[in-house]
């Protein structure tokens, strides 16, 4: 094996244990906060040494925050695809909804974990938490300034309007996820968080196309 052979499997080593460290986490999170979860228990989890854990993260804090970039990348690209959509708007709510319930069925211990630990005891992740919500928010803006009806709106505005958007997103997808651990998810009281979220996301787009009159 050559030496760049020999360094290649050495990353790819690495990075395993790197992506166990954080699915062990993720699995310990799923009953307790960050604050009070234990190194060791998460070396334990994966078998490796209480050593080995500094060679990927300073500390549990490096570890949270790396769990928030993984948490909400994906969710990221998919809003921002829905209302890149020509559809009509009553379409995109539609698939805005849908993206949330798929993305909580396929990714609920991520989503416990940002809505545990938005408001938890560990700075350094309730700060990465908001700033990811920030650039969400800004990415949204992005997106709804280039609809139609945002013409001759100011940036301060569609800014507003898009964190409108991205704190229903972030309370719909809990509201899914705490009727998820009881009940399944054909349940009424899961059709009726659809339903809701569907319903605020309308008023908010009513809202919208008569914002200029409201202020003028």
């Amino acid at each position: 094996m050559s030496h760049s052979e020999t360094v290649g499997v050495r990353q790819a080593q690495k990075q395993r244990t790197r992506q166990a460290l954080l699915d062990a986490a993720l699995g310990l999170l799923e009953e307790q906060s960050l604050s009070s979860m234990g190194l060791r228990e998460v070396t334990r989890a994966v078998g490796v040494a209480p050593t080995a854990f500094y060679r990927h993260f300073r500390d549990l804090g490096e570890l949270g925050v790396a769990l928030v970039q993984e948490s909400l990348a994906s969710l990221h690209a998919t809003v921002r695809a829905v209302l890149a959509e020509q559809a009509g708007a009553e379409e995109r709510i539609d698939h805005t909804v849908a993206v949330v319930e798929r993305y909580v069925r396929e990714h609920p211990a991520h989503v416990r974990f940002i809505a545990r630990e938005r408001h938890g005891g560990v700075r350094a992740v309730r700060q990465a938490i908001a700033g990811e919500l920030d650039r969400f928010a800004t990415e949204v803006a992005a997106a709804l300034k280039v609809q139609p009806v945002s013409v001759g709106w100011s940036d301060e505005d569609v800014r507003m309007l898009a964190e409108l958007y991205v704190d229903r997103l972030v309370m719909t997808a809990s509201a899914f996820l705490d009727v998820s651990d009881g009940e399944g998810e054909d349940s009424e009281r899961w059709r009726a968080v659809a339903r809701t979220a569907r319903r605020q996301l309308r008023l908010i787009s009513v809202g919208r196309r008569h914002w200029h009159d409201a202020v003028s």
